[in-house]
């Protein structure tokens, strides 16, 4: 069989999501999956990994966390045994190691898929390979010393795993805020070029943020609702980290302890790293994100007469006194370099026009404009979750409900 009602390209947690819900409506498709099902958390996550929400918001569809520990933060090991857990419930119809290499639409309808294993048609098509395809790592990486080791995050693994000397983190996201802190903790000499990353708090009065901002309906805004709109998409997540039951994440308190923090990596001239007098603003602001979130939920808290254990405001545990601008990599002992800035969407191999003038797929909901083409497990698709484990079922669901609609109208 080649022809489908529906084809899911992606078999990650949203294309099994879509799956799930898909069979509810008694709906034929398949599931193309590039890779095998769990490879990007088998083989694109380091050792120490851990979810940075808590369990309670794995709420997969059909699939609820149903361990001892809501609170806690599930390792790699168990986040991919939640996963197999899932893929066994849905029991989704996949065929792994099918790339798909391109999507047109056809002239008596529908949609046809050039794939590796071969030509396949659907009459609606699912997109749901979601958003971070392409490593970014800059052209000066081209130029740098061919005895220097250089890591994508998505490649790192531990400390052990580099050889032995210093070594440059570039970006202060969530994964270069964690993987800085791994090698940190296993006494690795880090330098860690910080970013625009905002930060939050793990707990704050009493409970775990994500708690306090569920209960005040934050994960429930839409695209179409938040004060940013659209804009909100283009916002870096807040640096924070489940490990060992849960923690901020401090680079001043890093700093402290013997991290030493840059600004911005600019340029490279010859062997010498150039970076921007921008690291005192940088953690100015990421602090002031980080009072902003608290001082709302203070603000919810007052609103609510809920009884809570006063907060503590933050104070800065360290600020830099003077701002280093170069880094000579031969005198600095840095031996490698692991790129955290992130990846960008491929979604290249689509040939259908739905996209806009910055190649994001224009949609409402993972809904396009072009009939029977739907996205999903995109970041900020509808909600903070649509990317997430807590908020996929939702837009799964959502999107089905519209293909479903489409279909009964034919």
């Amino acid at each position: 069989m080649t022809h489908y009602s529906a084809i899911i390209v992606g078999g990650g947690q949203a294309g099994l999501s879509a799956s799930y819900y898909l069979q509810q409506q008694d709906i034929d498709h398949l599931v193309l999956e590039k890779h095998s099902l769990t490879h990007t958390w088998r083989n694109q996550r380091w050792d120490a990994f851990c979810l940075v929400t808590p369990n309670w918001q794995c709420a997969l569809p059909g699939y609820p966390y149903a361990g001892d520990d809501p609170h806690g933060f599930m390792k790699k090991d168990q986040i991919i045994a939640y996963l197999d857990g899932f893929i066994a419930a849905v029991n989704a119809p996949v065929r792994e190691g099918c790339a798909v290499r391109r999507l047109v639409t056809r002239p008596e309808g529908g949609y046809a898929l050039s794939t590796s294993l071969g030509e396949f048609t659907a009459d609606q098509v699912i997109i749901a390979s979601g958003g971070y395809h392409t490593p970014i790592i800059p052209r000066l990486a081209e130029r740098l010393p061919a005895d220097i080791t250089q890591l994508h995050s998505e490649q790192y693994r531990s400390p052990q795993a580099l050889p032995p000397g210093h070594v440059l983190v570039v970006g202060s996201g969530q994964s270069g805020a964690q993987i800085a802190e791994d090698l940190h903790l296993a006494g690795r000499k880090v330098f860690l070029a910080v970013g625009d990353a905002p930060r939050c708090a793990r707990f704050h009065r009493g409970r775990d943020v994500v708690d306090w901002l569920a209960d005040m309906g934050y994960y429930d805004i839409g695209v179409d609702t938040h004060p940013l709109r659209e804009g909100v998409r283009d916002n870096t997540n807040h640096y924070v980290t489940g490990r060992d039951g849960g923690r901020d994440i401090d680079l001043r308190r890093f700093a402290k302890e013997g991290m030493q923090l840059l600004g911005r990596l600019d340029s490279l001239q010859g062997t010498t790293l150039q970076f921007a007098a921008d690291l005192a603003g940088k953690l100015d602001a990421a602090d002031a994100v980080y009072t902003r979130i608290n001082a709302s939920i203070d603000k919810y808290i007052a609103e609510q007469g809920i009884e809570a254990p006063p907060g503590t405001p933050y104070t800065p545990l360290w600020v830099p006194e003077h701002e280093t601008t170069e880094l000579d990599l031969a005198g600095s002992g840095i031996t490698s370099i692991i790129w955290c800035i992130g990846f960008q969407p491929d979604f290249s191999w689509v040939d259908v026009p739905v996209f806009n003038g910055r190649s994001y797929p224009g949609h409402r909901r993972g809904v396009t404009a072009q009939p029977g083409l739907y996205f999903l497990g995109l970041p900020w698709l509808h909600t903070w979750g649509s990317g997430r484990f807590s908020g996929i079922a939702r837009d799964a669901q959502y999107v089905v409900e519209q293909l479903s609609a489409v279909r009964a109208a034919v």
